[in-house]
């Protein structure tokens, strides 16, 4: 089989499951800015030495362990991106498990992962589709949903910018009944995010104070519940965000441009830092995602399995809408 290293594609023999794993054949993953970090030495964690990149992918069971009970061959499947967070809080020894981190990613043909590693993915959705998944969609949902607080009907989100996380947000709050409150830069990205279903665009190249914007347009006039913060922006965030509201920051991206005490006092809200979710919330979640129909948002720019280096380099520009997804067939 053919696998992908920073250096360019080597080949190796397929891998054999031992008692308790199943051998995947992948037929589509995606990119993540977390991987654009860890192919240039930017990752918040030490990564394996030589480590296959890659954290987001689906494909099809070929072989299961002789002591495997939750998959049969023929199943359609995602591994999980924390591989041992099964459900409750991430803890540091799920940290140290990190597809394509700290053990190696998705961007090979084949892979073998424990069983308990592995969900079932929607059977609404093609491997393309449900690349796209495990980490963006999931950061989202847990955002979202995760929390000792979560979104109900009315509620107001504020997404920023159109990257994937802040796309699934939009979809997974409309899902629950929620107002949508989206910025961006750019006057056709706005267009697509309203076609997706937000109800108000903010261009914060336009208004450096979008966050007491958001908060006057939200339908309550008293802010947003949810904040979903991916732009390191937390002083707008914070001017965003009703009493009593919550300011997801994503990863290592969101929440360092000033804390929230330090010029916003008298914020009652919650900061709640998110990574990723456990294997319980991403099975609730395609969960939902098959019963609503919901169709995750694909660039429409696509690359083959051998085309990986062309991916990186598009994914670095910018200019993609929604997730970029590499063909492994």
């Amino acid at each position: 089989m053919k696998q992908w290293f920073l250096d360019g594609t080597h080949r190796v023999p397929i891998p054999e499951p031992s008692e308790y794993e199943v051998l995947v054949k992948f037929h589509a993953a995606s990119l993540n800015f977390r991987d654009v970090m860890i192919a240039n030495g930017q990752y918040y964690i030490k990564t394996k030495d030589g480590v296959i990149p890659g954290s987001d992918a689906a494909g099809e069971i070929v072989k299961v362990g002789t002591k495997v009970t939750r998959f049969s061959a023929g199943q359609r499947v995602s591994p999980i991106f924390h591989l041992t967070h099964l459900y409750g809080s991430v803890n540091d020894a799920d940290i140290n498990h990190q597809l394509g981190g700290t053990h190696d990613g998705v961007f090979c043909e084949y892979g073998v992962f424990n069983e308990h590693g592995c969900v079932q993915i929607p059977s609404t959705l093609s491997y393309r589709e449900a690349a796209t998944l495990p980490c963006a969609a999931l950061t989202a949902w847990n955002a979202l949903y995760g929390g000792p607080r979560q979104l109900k009907p009315g509620d107001v989100v504020l997404t920023q910018g159109s990257g994937g996380v802040s796309i699934f947000a939009l979809q997974f709050a409309k899902l629950g009944g929620a107002q949508v409150i989206s910025t961006t830069s750019s006057r056709e990205k706005g267009a697509k995010l309203r076609d997706l279903g937000a109800d108000l665009i903010i261009n914060y190249a336009e208004d450096s104070e979008w966050g007491e914007t958001a908060k006057s347009l939200s339908h309550r006039k008293r802010g947003v519940d949810f904040v979903v913060e991916v732009a390191n922006t937390m002083a707008q965030s914070s001017q965003a965000v009703a009493n009593d509201g919550c300011i997801a920051t994503i990863g290592r991206r969101g929440g360092s441009e000033g804390g929230a005490g330090s010029s916003h006092s008298s914020m009652l809200a919650t900061v709640r830092r998110i990574l990723v979710g456990n294997r319980q919330l991403q099975e609730d979640m395609n969960a939902a995602i098959e019963v609503s129909n919901l169709k995750p948002q694909i660039d429409g720019r696509s690359f083959h399995f051998r085309e990986l280096k062309e991916a990186f380099d598009y994914f670095q520009k910018g200019t993609h809408f929604g997730k970029v997804v590499v063909d492994f067939d």
